[in-house]
């Protein structure tokens, strides 16, 4: 520690030595040097002939740069330098005849700057503290630096990638050569993120030589989704997969192997990694912007097994909620190009990654891509939701336990009053659980039309609690067993099992869930969200939106779901809305600096996971003391033995005792061994209140956590089964109907100013009669100019429209072209309601078969089955020639073999087909 006698510039080169030795540097006055006795030599006022050199680095004997050293006040000038610290590295060193020196620094020992002059145009930097000789070494033996060899960066091979991929890649390459330090990738949820990040992590490692690269999450969860990800990928170059090629490590304790390519951690693990402490997993199962962030978090410190230049690039998934309070100083400690990735960025992201935007790709994009799907808002409101209800005094109501869930009577005192945002904590009420659930259950024929089971649906809930009360009436508003409906938390028994058969299994149909799929987590199939909680941020309703928005194809589909109710690729869900969640005020991001009112739950993890600030630690303890009080004596024992032997009331002691100014000096006093008439310096009390403070966070593991926060939750609900709730409405939601008829108004617009001018609707407007003559490559044209001057009017888009504001004949069609043909057959009226021109061809065809049939004429059997591939091939070709019967599905010979069936009526039997089928 500098000593308060020291002038500044003796503090700044105090400071400054610490931070070399740290790195692995032995610092040498100049009048005893001796190169040989490290691998890294730092000589202080080294003689060039530019004069004085504060420092001169020497690595294996040889000088590799200076450094140059100004006291704190000249922190912010440390650029103005630069000129005198390049003019020391371009000097001769006394005795030796050395080239330039490639490596500068200058720095208080409080900011360091540093430029690596082998760089394609150098440029300073701050980084956290000094880079060790041994990278160095490594370095020089090099041919380029990192940033040279990005500009090496070949052309990017587009085989499998989207569109929006390539631009994200193509774009930060860019960025890269440039050598902007930040850059954010903005991509909508479900249109590859990960992909897309794995592909580019691919070219660093091969093409640049990155070293190695750190895969940052922030729930445990995407973790074990990112690493899935890494070892199913294969790159288009090479047929081996990533994992065969370069080894990745997903951290599951503090060690971090030096010889994995890809690092994998949550920010948690690595932050604790860097304050040297173990983590216990339960703090890696949320996502950490939820907990309480401390006024001052303790410090990341330089850490020797994780030096500033251990990682080369830091891709950060789902940014937005990690580049916040004591997260950032990660990110800070390390000198590595920052890679963000999110569907939903707030200014704040912006701002934080200099507006080095690289990718803008919003999910309205992705929609019209058709790389996402689109979502419909359906409406399910009942009286109690919107109003709650009340409970007059002597009524006998039923009380449950909230952990235990036993159930007792008990008389009112008094008149109990409950708001609609106050049910499922203070007061159930079943019956508005069941309402909603009921209504539901009896919509699904006009949510999902023609459809016989269940679509995938997650509901999401407000707590345990309420989940457990959402799946026992699901399934017996259902009328459907276990396997129906079931719970995935973090706290559920087996999640990932019970999450890998809703992805891929009949059963279950419906999950409930209050975490662990609220956002990163893939459910292709997933066609429908209840919401039966609200939510505030708006950052995370969208993730939670993103739960639909992910294309399945038919096979992925069926795998899912009962087969005859898949008749194509998911083409969109559907949002049910219990709450009000759609209306609801939304703030873009939490606060930085939380209340004082924050959960018990989030104190007690900040606490866990290094808050040192005093207002944290006095607000648990005060919570404690008060929970203690309600809790019984059987709570207190599960606690106590959770607690290491501390009971409630020692726990809250060490709290504050660790801001306790007598204990503070009673324990430095006893630390140190000191007498009364010796008291002890600042110093000294300082790091014994840390002693303190660590031991009372200790206590606290997310085993602990979970079940204080359980215990503090409401001890008993009122179940209230006098009132009975009534569903007030249930439909579409009436904005979205409205932007439904706009849709479906744009369209018959186009159509008409297209009328003259594109065959295939001049034919249907001016010559019905020719819609015969109607071909594919007609339908072709048409659905080339709509996507040319209206992108936003795809025609399943518009098909979904009509799906809101009428009642539709058939199924959504699989093809584009087949929904086109329908959606013109309806604007021009030739069919009253929009009808599947697949379910038209197949009636007509019916009519047609039974009028042939009607006189002696009688098809045989095989005549029958070729009549039906005609009819299949004009429901999606619109219009059959002869020389078509050549190919799929008739077969080479067709032509030969149907005139053998057929004889000379053969074109006469194509004609009427084609003339009756498009009637």
């Amino acid at each position: 520690m500098a000593s308060a006698n020291q002038n500044p510039e003796q503090q700044a080169r105090d400071r400054i030595d610490a931070l070399l030795k740290q790195a692995g540097w032995d610092v040498q006055p100049k009048k005893k040097i001796n190169l040989s006795a490290s691998l890294g030599v730092a000589v202080q006022e080294y003689q060039t002939d530019a004069g004085p050199a504060d420092y001169v680095l020497f690595v294996d004997r040889q000088p590799i740069g200076v450094i140059e050293a100004k006291r704190q006040e000249e922190g912010h000038r440390l650029t103005v330098v630069e000129a005198q610290s390049t003019e020391y590295a371009d000097s001769k060193l006394k005795y030796l005849n050395n080239k330039p020196l490639p490596f500068i620094y200058e720095s208080t020992g409080v900011l360091i700057r540093f430029t690596d002059r082998r760089d394609p145009k150098p440029r300073s930097r701050p980084v956290f503290s000094f880079h060790r000789p041994e990278t160095f070494q490594a370095w020089l033996v090099q041919d380029k630096s990192l940033r040279a060899r990005l500009l090496d960066l070949p052309i990017l091979p587009t085989e499998g990638l989207r569109d929006c991929q390539i631009r994200a890649i193509n774009k930060l390459d860019e960025s890269f050569k440039a050598a902007r330090p930040r850059a954010l990738i903005q991509m909508a949820t479900g249109s590859g993120k990960t992909f897309t990040s794995i592909n580019f992590i691919y070219r660093l490692l091969k093409f640049a030589k990155a070293q190695r690269v750190l895969f940052l999450v922030d729930t445990k969860n995407l973790g074990e989704q990112a690493e899935q990800e890494f070892m199913s990928f294969t790159p288009s170059d090479d047929n081996r997969k990533f994992t065969e090629l370069y080894s990745v490590q997903r951290l599951k304790s503090s060690y971090v192997a030096t010889d994995s390519q890809v690092c994998i951690s949550t920010i948690q693990r690595l932050y604790s990694i860097l304050k040297g402490e173990e983590l216990d997993e339960k703090a890696e199962e949320a996502n950490p912007n939820e907990l309480v962030q401390p006024k001052a978090p303790l410090p990341v410190v330089y850490n020797d097994r994780l030096p500033i230049e251990f990682f080369d690039f830091i891709v950060i998934d789902e940014c937005h909620r990690s580049i916040y309070n004591i997260w950032k100083q990660v990110l800070d400690y390390f000198d590595a190009f920052l890679i963000g990735l999110t569907a939903t960025p707030d200014k704040r992201t912006f701002g934080f990654f200099n507006e080095n935007v690289v990718s803008e790709y919003t999910h309205e994009q992705a929609v019209l891509d058709g790389v996402n799907v689109g979502y419909l808002p359906y409406i399910i409101e009942t009286e109690i939701t919107k109003d709650g209800s009340r409970l007059v005094a002597k009524e006998y109501v039923e009380k449950r336990e909230k952990l235990t869930r036993q159930q007792r009577w008990e008389q009112l005192d008094e008149e109990v009053t409950y708001s609609g945002k106050q049910l499922d904590q203070k007061v159930v009420n079943p019956s508005q659980i069941r309402n909603v659930i009921r209504a539901f259950r009896d919509k699904l024929p006009e949510i999902f039309p023609n459809r016989q089971e269940v679509p995938k649906t997650l509901i999401f809930a407000k707590d345990d609690s309420h989940a457990d009360d959402i799946i026992k009436i699901v399934r017996e508003e259902f009328g459907e067993g276990n396997a129906f409906c079931k719970k995935v938390t973090y706290r559920t028994e087996d999640p990932k099992s019970v999450l890998k058969d809703f992805r891929n299994e009949l059963y279950p149909r419906i999950a409930v869930t209050v975490d662990m799929i609220a956002t990163g987590t893939d459910v292709k199939p997933l066609e429908c969200l209840l919401f039966m909680r609200d939510v505030r941020s708006k950052n995370y309703y969208e993730q939670m939106k993103g739960r639909g928005t992910r294309i399945c194809g038919v096979e992925e589909m069926k795998r899912a779901n009962l087969e005859h109710d898949v008749q194509g690729p998911k083409t969109h869900f559907v949002i049910v809305d219990a709450v009000g969640v759609e209306k609801s005020l939304k703030t873009d991001t939490r606060a930085l600096e939380r209340k004082p009112s924050a959960a018990i739950k989030d104190l007690m993890m900040g606490v866990m996971m290094g808050a040192e600030d005093e207002d944290a630690f006095l607000s648990l303890a005060s919570r404690l003391t008060r929970l203690e009080r309600q809790m019984t004596p059987k709570e207190q024992s599960r606690l106590q033995e959770l607690a290491g032997g501390k009971s409630v009331r020692e726990i809250a002691a060490a709290l504050l005792d660790a801001y306790d100014p007598d204990v503070i000096l009673e324990k430095a006093i006893a630390d140190h061994q000191l007498s009364a008439t010796d008291p002890p310096t600042e110093g000294q009390k300082e790091a014994s209140q840390k002693a303190l403070i660590r031991s009372a966070a200790a206590i606290f593991t997310g085993e602990l956590v979970d079940y204080v926060d359980n215990v503090r939750k409401i001890h008993e609900q009122i179940i209230d089964t006098v009132n009975l709730d009534r569903v007030t409405f249930a439909g579409w939601d009436q904005q979205a109907k409205e932007q439904a008829e706009t849709v479906i108004q744009d369209f018959a617009q186009f159509i008409a100013a297209n009328k003259d001018e594109i065959t295939a609707l001049r034919i249907f407007y001016n010559q019905p009669y020719q819609r015969r003559s109607l071909t594919y490559q007609m339908v072709q044209e048409v659905l080339a100019v709509l996507k040319l001057q209206k992108p936003n009017l795809a025609p399943l888009r518009v098909w979904q429209a009509y799906e809101q504001v009428e009642q539709v004949d058939g199924r959504s069609p699989i093809s584009e072209l087949v929904a086109l043909v329908s959606l013109i057959r309806r604007v021009v009226g030739t069919d009253a309601t929009l009808t599947n021109y697949e379910t038209t061809v197949n009636r007509n065809f019916q009519d047609w078969v039974f009028r042939k049939q009607a006189g002696a004429l009688k098809f045989s059997e095989e005549q029958v089955e070729w009549l039906r591939m005609i009819k299949d091939y004009i429901a999606t070709s619109f219009h059959l020639e002869t020389e078509n019967l050549e190919y799929e599905p008739f077969g080479m010979g067709g032509t030969i073999r149907m005139y053998e069936l057929f004889g000379d009526e053969m074109d006469t039997i194509i004609q009427e087909l084609n003339e009756a089928l498009a009637a």
